[in-house]
């Protein structure tokens, strides 16, 4: 086999979403953070394709490009990356990333469990805990989300129901589980999916919403609720979801649902958890921290024979 290209990676899933961490990447000249994630996507346009489509990646892969940081505040760098475009702040991508820093010695563990990873969209502030050289729990604040609007309604191919939307870190509509007659469970995938086809289909006209979410929220006075995500091109989220859990609990917590003291615990449908908590509000809306951990799975090294005519690779989603 001849090589043509290699890239070593770290792949790291949080509570079931999946990244590939990279470091080392073909150098380019940049002055800022800023400048590396503008020209991202063009100069890296090959490596993205190579390493996130399939038969090496698939289409709920994420990228974390890791880089020294331009900040003396901060402990590394990073640009977060999908199929399609750089993400400006992932939370789950930080979890992601401070776990393999640590774990594979490239970041010493700090007494304060404090660290802080510079975006594009400026500082995440991590706070990471060590046991036996693993980390065994990250907890990280989200931005402030609230409650836009609620009891929308929405007819489509056969059904009548009605959503909240809830600004996070990107604007969900939030379905109720009462609405419908099957379980967010494994079981009942195939019409779980079918369900969050007709209502995209149905919210085509709104494409500022960018998520969809299902949620049961019948045990939310025990502090648990479940959801399920689905993305504009139906795909289903594989994971809770940071950005689920806090709009769901900004809109539980509007509608008195919830108490300010509790703990909101979400499960995803195939039961992976993410743990949250009400962390300040303010006129922007409700700050949460989220509690999660992640899990290498792998580290390998991936190869571009010349001769391979899926160089460019593909996705079937």
């Amino acid at each position: 086999m001849k090589i043509q290209k290699a890239y070593t990676a770290t792949d790291v899933h949080v509570a079931g979403e999946a990244f590939r961490i990279i470091k080392d990447t073909p150098f380019i000249h940049y002055q800022s953070l800023k400048q590396l994630d503008e020209q991202f996507f063009h100069t890296y346009a090959d490596e993205i394709k190579l390493l996130l489509n399939e038969p090496r990646g698939f289409a709920g892969l994420n990228g974390c490009l890791v880089v020294p940081p331009f900040s003396r505040e901060a402990d590394a760098a990073v640009v977060f990356f999908n199929h399609e475009e750089t993400v400006s702040m992932h939370h789950a991508g930080a979890v992601a990333v401070i776990t393999a820093l640590l774990e594979c010695g490239h970041l010493p563990a700090k007494d304060s469990n404090e660290y802080t990873l510079e975006t594009v969209s400026g500082a995440i502030k991590v706070h990471a805990v060590m046991m036996d050289d693993e980390v065994v729990s990250v907890q990280l604040e989200t931005k402030p989300c609230q409650a836009v609007q609620s009891n929308v309604s929405l007819s489509g191919n056969g059904f009548q129901t009605e959503y909240s939307l809830v600004q996070a870190d990107q604007l969900y509509a939030i379905f109720n589980k009462k609405d419908v007659p099957f379980q967010i469970h494994i079981d009942d995938l195939a019409d779980v999916q079918s369900w969050g086809q007709a209502v995209n289909e149905a919210l085509a006209a709104n494409q500022s919403i960018q998520k969809v979410v299902l949620l049961d929220d019948s045990d939310a006075g025990s502090g648990r609720i479940k959801t399920v995500t689905f993305r504009r091109d139906h795909f289903i989220d594989r994971t809770p979801g940071f950005g689920t859990t806090a709009a769901c609990y900004a809109s539980l917590h509007s509608s008195g649902a919830l108490s300010k003291e509790q703990t909101l615990e979400n499960e995803s449908i195939f039961n992976s958890l993410l743990t949250a908590q009400l962390a300040g509000h303010s006129d922007s809306g409700y700050k949460f921290a989220l509690t999660s951990r992640g899990f290498i799975t792998g580290m390998q090294t991936y190869l571009l024979d010349p001769t391979d005519p899926l160089a460019a690779g593909f996705l079937l989603k």
